[in-house]
C-alpha cells in the first residue's frame, strides 16, 4: 500500500488533542484528595512518634534501635520520635507540608535501607511495606504541596514561586 502526498500532509496537520482529564479531577476534589492524604499519613506519623515517646519511651526506643543496628541510636531515636510527632502534626495541619513531607520521606527511606529491606516486604516479618507506604505518601505531599485546604495555602499562597505553598 502506498501513501499519497495528500494523506501524509493530512496526517501531519491533523490536530492533536491532549488526553482528557477526568470530569471529577477539579481543583476542589484535588484539594480534598490532598487533605485526605495529608491527614491520613500525618496521623500515622504522629501516632508512631507518640508511641516512641510514651509507650516505648525514648530509652526503650533507643535500645530497640541499637538492637536493630541503627547507627547512633541514642541520637536517632529522639530525633525520629520528634520528627514523627512534629512532621505528622505539620502534615495534618498542612503547615510547611513540603518540608515535613521531604524530611519524613527521607527518614523512611533511611529506615528501609538500614533496618527493613533485609526482611522482605511484609510487615509481619519486619519488612518494609508500611515504611514504603509512609515514604510514598510523604513524598507525594512533598512533591504536590499541601493543597488548597491547608495552612500553607493561607500563609504562603500568592508568593512568587513559593516552595511552601
Amino acid at each position: 500500500m502506498t501513501t499519497t502526498t495528500a494523506q501524509t500532509s493530512a496526517q501531519a496537520t491533523a490536530p492533536t488533542t491532549a488526553p482528557a482529564t477526568p470530569a471529577s479531577a477539579t481543583p476542589a476534589t484535588t484539594g480534598i484528595a490532598l487533605a485526605v492524604l495529608r491527614v491520613a499519613i500525618g496521623f500515622l506519623f504522629l501516632a508512631h512518634g507518640w508511641q516512641k515517646f510514651n509507650q516505648f519511651t525514648i530509652p526503650g526506643t533507643t535500645a530497640a534501635f541499637e538492637q536493630m543496628g541503627v547507627p547512633a541510636a541514642g541520637l536517632v531515636a529522639p530525633l525520629m520520635a520528634t520528627l514523627e510527632v512534629a512532621g505528622g502534626l505539620a502534615l495534618i495541619l498542612g503547615l510547611l507540608a513540603r518540608v515535613a513531607g521531604t524530611a519524613l520521606a527521607l527518614a523512611m527511606i533511611g529506615a528501609i535501607v538500614t533496618v527493613h529491606a533485609p526482611f522482605g516486604i511484609f510487615v509481619a516479618d519486619n519488612g518494609f511495606e508500611l515504611v514504603l507506604a509512609l515514604a510514598a505518601g510523604a513524598a507525594a505531599i512533598a512533591l504536590l504541596g499541601a493543597g488548597r485546604f491547608s495552612l500553607d495555602r493561607v500563609l504562603f499562597a500568592g508568593r512568587k514561586a513559593s516552595f511552601l505553598a
